[in-house]
């Protein structure tokens, strides 16, 4: 796209994620530039707006997209934040990309459509090969994290011996314990809903990196069936909610001696420690709750028919009901189409009762709850006998 030029040659490149994912042939979602030979006070006077609050990041006056200024960064202290960070227009293009994490990240493009690759990403690319840029790459604890992720979105590519043997001495010297909970998170998040989630954990658990990021989830092996089950979910397109408590409770079944509250299971601990979004940790402990229950859901009786779906609270949330019948699917030892349809056959014969007839019908207002629930009692009487 064509840009503004002052005196000074200030140049702008498209970089990082959409300059792989176009030599790749896939979608491109978001476009990131870097500018190189400029200052923040001449993209302000350019119309850029600034937005970043650890290094300069502008926004375009038109399109919006990110444009950061050529930078370098200097380790000055362990973990992620110990960094120390220099923007300036003698900062060269070579510079900023070497300071990348892979580099299939590390490929530039320019105004006329060049590829600027001083790195390799190119090659890596065409060899499906994961491989850090410089020594650098140690010095980031997130970066064990974002490779993990990344292998899991590209499948077939593997993890260059060199790197995984900086990941094991990052996990071997402390590094990877700076890591905070809600970074940790994010990148689980985003990996949870790659194309083979799997793979992910796989590559911590092959950089002995898992047991001190998640301690709880070092209980996984690589092609066990918990990550099958994960990869099932994943395999169609289930909702990250759905994958995250197909993940815990498939690990929870690992535990030697489950615990009788599912709550205090070291893998519920998790969504706790690692400040898990609520509808993803929600989900997880109805499924660690409920889906054997779900499992075996034809040979219910009205009474706990209906403990099951009141405790999922089926009536006011069906969507998270109905997450809550997929996660158990990927959960169960045989196929469980007959019991979720029987399922959502009681559920909808639960909605359709008239309440307001059971509350009118009550003698007192301290009896109206009685009156509810023997009404929908009887309506999973009546559902019950209808499906004999």
């Amino acid at each position: 796209m064509a840009e503004v030029h002052t005196k000074r040659t200030m140049k702008i490149y498209q970089v990082g994620g959409a300059v792989r994912d176009e030599l790749l042939g896939l979608p491109v979602k978001d476009r990131d530039y870097v500018v190189v030979g400029s200052t923040p006070e001449e993209m302000a006077r350019l119309g850029y707006k600034p937005v970043g609050k650890d290094f300069p990041v502008f926004l375009h006056p038109q399109t919006h997209a990110e444009y950061a200024l050529a930078r370098t960064e200097r380790k000055t202290a362990r973990g992620y934040h110990g960094f120390q960070v220099y923007a300036a227009p003698d900062v060269t293009l070579e510079q900023d990309l070497m300071r990348r994490d892979l580099t299939i990240n590390a490929i530039a493009k320019d105004e006329n459509g060049e590829i600027i690759d001083p790195y390799g990403g190119e090659r890596d690319l065409r060899d499906r090969v994961l491989s850090h840029v410089s020594a650098a790459f140690a010095e980031d604890p997130v970066r064990v994290l974002r490779v993990a992720r990344f292998a899991a979105r590209f499948k077939d590519f593997n993890v260059a011996p060199e790197t995984m043997t900086l990941m094991r001495a990052m996990a071997a010297n402390g590094e990877v314990d700076s890591l905070v909970a809600e970074r940790v998170w994010q990148e689980f998040a985003k990996g949870l809903v790659e194309a083979k989630p799997s793979r992910m954990f796989e590559t911590l658990l092959e950089a002995d990196a898992l047991h001190r990021i998640v301690p709880e989830f070092s209980r996984l092996a690589p092609g066990d069936r918990g990550l099958q089950k994960l990869d099932r979910a994943a395999a169609d397109k289930a909702t990250l909610a759905v994958r995250y408590a197909t993940l815990i409770a498939a690990i929870d079944a690992l535990e030697a001696a489950p615990r009788a509250d599912p709550q205090a299971s070291s893998t519920q601990l998790v969504s706790t420690r690692l400040r898990v979004p609520s509808p993803c940790a929600d989900l997880a402990k109805l499924a660690q709750r409920w889906s054997q229950t779900i499992a075996n859901a034809r040979d219910l009786e009205a009474e706990p028919l209906l403990a099951l779906l009141l405790g999922a609270d089926a009536i006011r949330r069906p969507v998270r009901f109905f997450d809550l019948l997929a996660a158990s699917r990927y959960l169960a030892q045989t196929d469980l189409a007959p019991e979720i349809g029987h399922l959502r056959r009681a559920h909808a014969a639960l909605v359709a009762l008239d309440t307001q007839a059971a509350i009118r019908s009550a003698p007192s207002a301290a009896e109206i709850p009685a009156q509810i629930r023997a009404a929908q009692l009887g309506a999973l009487q009546k559902f019950i006998a209808a499906q004999t």
